[in-house]
């Protein structure tokens, strides 16, 4: 299929805050082997594309230099090598970057049908935080059926999914958010119970119903050692993110005598292979889960493309409930 040679994309102007961020006409992306080009309809907003704006996550050698971690859309090329799907098959993709434009290239492997019953706009949820959540809590932290799970920012794009997942895999949820209105909404999504930490000592509550058997965490900072606290013996610390900083003084010894184990990842640096790998999982037990009504999308706010600024001054206002998405495709 033959594409025009230029696209509309948001682009970091220069490192700094949202407001470097600026429209641009720059080629379409060409698929390379094994890759497909899809045309965006919608492109998720997370974190780590705030991170990236602001000069703090660069990203992988080769990748495109333009934000967007996740999108969905309509395939529209395909590169040699490809086998799965065929022109105008609708998709959602994790990216490497270049979500926040008219088109995008990705990993065939990288791609998935969107869920039954799912919209374009809620499809563009899903690869960011249920990649990062499943092979975090699940490939990574083993969590199983009747164990006690906490997470960290419950009302996050990774907490409502964490939250939602964790519960249909018959885990105890816990997870702390910044005020009563997002406490009670995480019980809505399944916690046993939801914690405000501004106002309740979250470690607390969770040890006394047992310790944590896995905390999955993205504040980090000093919330290290009250982490390894609150965890029961055997338990497991993931790390994904340290928006309190990633340096922290830690006594070992409890670590070693309750047995501990503390470990983290990050999705975007990883190859192509793991990436297709947690693609396969994600499809295999995740789909099931939101095609059964067990998972559902939540979503805070959607802005035009042209708005990326106002996505990232949403998402780092922390008021925010669920994900941000852009739309694209008019």
């Amino acid at each position: 299929m033959t594409l025009l040679n230029a696209m509309l994309a948001m682009e970091i102007a220069s490192p700094g805050g949202p407001d470097v961020l600026s429209p641009c006409s720059v080629p379409v992306p060409v698929p390379g082997h094994g890759q497909i080009v899809i045309r965006v309809a919608y492109a998720g907003v997370n974190r780590p594309d705030a991170l990236q704006r602001a000069g703090d996550y660069a990203p992988p050698p080769n990748a495109s230099r333009l934000p967007g971690l996740e999108a969905s859309g309509t395939v529209v090329e395909l590169g040699p090598g490809c086998t799965r799907y065929q022109i105008g098959d609708k998709v959602c993709a994790l990216l490497a970057g270049g979500g926040y434009a008219e088109y995008a290239a990705c990993a065939e492997a990288h791609a998935l049908p969107i869920p039954k019953g799912l919209s374009m706009r809620e499809a563009a949820c899903l690869p960011e935080t249920c990649f990062t959540v499943w092979s975090n809590i699940v490939m990574r932290g083993g969590l199983k059926a009747g164990e006690r799970f906490l997470v960290h920012g419950g009302t996050s794009g990774i907490g409502v999914t964490a939250i939602q997942i964790a519960k249909a895999l018959g885990a105890r949820v816990f997870a702390t958010a910044g005020s009563e209105e997002k406490a009670r909404f995480c019980e809505t999504l399944g916690a046993e119970r939801g914690i405000n930490y501004r106002s309740e000592d979250w470690s607390a509550i969770v040890t006394k119903a047992g310790g944590a058997d896995l905390i999955l965490d993205m504040v980090g900072g000093p919330y290290l050692p009250l982490n390894l606290k609150t965890l029961a013996d055997d338990g497991r610390l993931v790390q994904i993110a340290f928006l309190q900083g990633p340096k922290i003084e830690v006594n070992l010894a409890p670590l070693m005598v309750r047995r501990l184990t503390l470990t983290g990842s990050t999705l975007r640096p990883q190859s192509d292979l793991a990436k297709a790998r947690i693609a396969a999982e994600v499809e295999a037990h995740v789909w099931p889960m939101i095609e059964a009504g067990k998972f559902k999308v939540v979503i805070d706010s959607e802005y035009p493309l042209p708005q990326a600024p106002a996505s990232h001054w949403r998402i780092e206002s922390a008021g925010h409930i669920g994900k941000i998405v852009l739309k694209v495709e008019e």
